[in-house]
């Protein structure tokens, strides 16, 4: 299965892809050690000018040296968190400075319409997340997996974050959730979520991490109007009267765990994980898609570009 992660890296003469296979596991604390520490990291992956599927694809970036752009995605971690989401991004942004950062809503699909290759065919098939159970165990969590769908002023129904955006199932969502468990309404944080208002037939929805596919959600909703919020998730809150109502995040607090974290990712060198297969198993047909050998000197150099990221944030 493995955690797919793709890298894309322009220059002045032009672009190379690297990929990953376990690469979209905390992509986005690597991210924090900035361009000097990061780019001859990503640059040390396997070479690749293929592409995954679209939707086997968990993160991502592209990094423009010359334009100065950083585009990213990712599906887990802590800037896809609602609790760490903000604070990750504005790390992510002090790491980077002078730079353009960019969120890729449409994963992959936005990542290669930048570069100007025809888009994948979208595919029709939607498989949406199953409604929870008001008493569901995942509810237990404190950063739940899940999608949270209000609709009119007064229905509140929780999915599970799986697989594709509910604004995907077009009209059918509706009838889907006619009998599915009311939740009243929702005061956990959430992964994405959307507001359906049957009167005036308007839908806003958001997400903090990625589509695995570049359909339109407004040609799902023929005669409605489809607002997309990208990750401003407090306008839901507003559109839907407060029945889902996540705690704020704590500033200081998240980018305090998001540095702990990113200097923890960066704590020492890292061995080559392909060469010690190699090794061991002479005779096995081993992948390319491993992660290269950190050394020592790479690691002090991103711990400190994470401290600086950090004092920067907090104006230290």
């Amino acid at each position: 299965m493995g955690n797919r992660a793709v890298f894309v890296l322009s220059g002045p003469r032009g672009h190379t892809r690297h990929r990953s296979s376990y690469g979209a596991v905390d992509l986005d604390l690597d991210l924090l050690a900035g361009p000097e520490a990061l780019l001859p990291y990503l640059r040390s992956h396997a070479q690749d000018d293929g592409w995954y599927p679209d939707d086997m694809v968990e993160a991502g970036v592209l990094a423009d040296e010359d334009r100065r752009l950083l585009l990213v995605f990712a599906r887990e971690g802590a800037i896809a968190s609602q609790r760490t989401r903000a604070a990750t991004l504005e790390l992510l942004r002090c790491a980077w400075p002078g730079w353009e950062v960019r969120w890729l809503y449409d994963g992959q699909g936005g990542l290669r319409a930048h570069l100007g290759p025809a888009p994948e065919a979208a595919d029709t098939a939607v498989y949406p997340g199953p409604a929870l159970e008001l008493d569901d165990e995942e509810l237990d969590d404190p950063d739940p997996l899940v999608a949270v769908v209000t609709v009119g002023a007064d229905r509140c129904h929780v999915l599970a974050d799986i697989n594709d955006h509910p604004v995907e199932e077009g009209p059918a969502l509706l009838e889907r959730l006619r009998d599915a468990p009311d939740h009243g309404s929702h005061r956990l944080r959430a992964d994405a979520g959307i507001h359906v208002d049957p009167e005036r037939r308007r839908i806003g929805w958001w997400l903090n991490t990625a589509r695995a596919h570049g359909r339109s959600p407004a040609a799902r909703w023929p005669g409605w109007t489809v607002e997309f919020w990208e990750d401003r998730w407090a306008e839901h809150e507003r559109a839907c009267g407060g029945r889902f109502a996540p705690p704020a995040p704590d500033r200081a607090a998240a980018l305090a765990d998001v540095r702990d974290r990113a200097l923890e990712r960066w704590a020492g060198p890292r061995g080559d994980v392909r060469a010690r297969l190699v090794a061991a198993l002479p005779h096995a047909v081993i992948g390319q898609g491993f992660a290269p050998a950190v050394t020592a000197q790479q690691a002090a150099a991103a711990r400190a570009a994470v401290e600086r990221a950090y004092g920067t944030a907090v104006g230290t």
